[in-house]
């Protein structure tokens, strides 16, 4: 099973550059909006993040520009989980109305402990069962 979720977003104003197209790093925005509904799908929201005792700092981010995004258009970002055991990595596509592919990319965060900041080579158990719980 592929555990992956939608957000509908509409280009805004102030998203956008003098041309109407949405400046680039919006895109990263856009990511982040997927993340946050990914992480409440699961049950970890950012508060509940605050208070597990970890951190997940991103470590990469990778974006390909494929078609921009305009204006005034809507247009769906799915965030798809790729990786969760040794590192949280979600990839990103964002979709015109018609399924046209207009960006994609992934983005990988790992876990630090908060307080001592210390690497966690796997992902700790409790964000694993968090997962394995949503997939079944």
């Amino acid at each position: 099973m592929t555990l992956k979720v939608n957000r509908n977003i509409k280009a805004q104003f102030f998203d956008c550059d003098a041309l109407g197209i949405v400046w680039h790093g919006n895109y990263v925005k856009y990511f982040e909006e997927a993340r946050d509904e990914f992480l409440c799908l699961i049950g970890y929201n950012y508060q509940q993040m605050a208070e597990s005792g970890y951190v997940w700092p991103v470590v990469d981010l990778q974006i390909k520009y494929v078609k921009p995004i305009v204006l005034g258009q809507n247009f769906i970002v799915e965030a798809t989980l790729l990786e969760y055991e040794n590192r949280l990595k979600l990839g990103f596509r964002l979709y015109d109305e018609d399924n046209n592919l207009l960006t994609k990319g992934h983005c990988t965060q790992v876990a630090v402990k908060a307080g001592n900041n210390k690497l966690e080579l796997t992902t700790p158990q409790f964000f694993q069962n968090k997962i394995k719980k949503v997939m079944g």
